[in-house]
């Protein structure tokens, strides 16, 4: 079941890429990367909640456990998690210590974050205007390609201009990372379009920094491939207390 599409990145070697990871039903961690996710058929477009089945392949260079390479035209999918059923689902699976997930072997890990401060940041202009150049060079390189988008009308991406943050504390101390989530990326670039820029970032910050702490949330992280730093891939809204709900529930 997926839980987190990470926004799109271009790589070195195969262009444009989507990090994805969920959960299977009997609590382990996967992550699928790459997945050329805009170019997936329609049918194939998962979000979050969605239940995939998929062949695989492990990866090379990519020593964490959870980590698999998807065939594309293997991917299927077959249902959704419904919405009475997801806090629970989700509240099965948060830790209280990265460092102890790490010093597990593992590197995906639910966290609730303590004392949440959702942080805003313009990138640097030339930081900003590379990233556009490198979605529209993989576009045009794509497009003019012998087989481009076969069957597609795919637009360059637009990345976002600023960097969408938390600054938190759990049991391991204080942290601060940038939020890699589509859906945050998503938001800002649907409601620019909207509200214009300066009100879009007093509603995202309302509602991920204001409302998000207020009811609760979850940060769904990954480690780095080549090295052990924590990365923020998700943002998932879960209501304070549910945890506690499902171990008073055991008794």
């Amino acid at each position: 079941m997926i839980l987190v599409k990470a926004a799109p990145r271009v790589g070195e070697t195969h262009g444009e890429l989507v990090c994805c990871a969920g959960l299977d039903f009997s609590g382990n961690w996967i992550r699928l990367y790459p997945v050329a996710f805009r170019t997936l058929e329609d049918a194939q477009k998962f979000g979050r909640w969605d239940t995939i089945e998929y062949g695989w392949s492990l990866p090379r260079g990519d020593q964490r456990s959870e980590s698999r390479r998807l065939e594309h035209k293997s991917l299927v999918i077959t249902g959704s998690l419904s919405e009475k059923s997801r806090a629970q689902f989700l509240a099965r699976h948060v830790v209280s210590s990265l460092n102890t997930e790490l010093e597990e072997g593992r590197s995906l890990a639910l966290i609730r974050p303590r004392n949440a401060e959702f942080v805003v940041e313009r990138k640097d202009r030339a930081t900003f205007e590379d990233e556009k150049a490198r979605f529209q060079m993989w576009h045009d390189q794509e497009a003019n390609s012998l087989f481009g988008f076969v069957g597609k009308s795919l637009v360059p991406y637009e990345p976002a201009p600023f960097l969408f943050k938390y600054r938190y504390e759990t049991v391991d101390g204080s942290r601060e990372g940038t939020c890699q989530d589509w859906e945050i990326e998503a938001t800002f670039l649907k409601w620019q379009r909207l509200y214009g820029e300066t009100e879009t970032l007093r509603k995202m910050t309302e509602r991920f920094g204001v409302e998000y702490s207020r009811k609760g949330f979850v940060l769904a992280m990954g480690t780095h491939k080549a090295y052990p730093q924590w990365l923020i891939n998700g943002v998932i809204r879960l209501d304070h207390g549910v945890e506690n709900e499902i171990q008073e529930s055991l008794f």
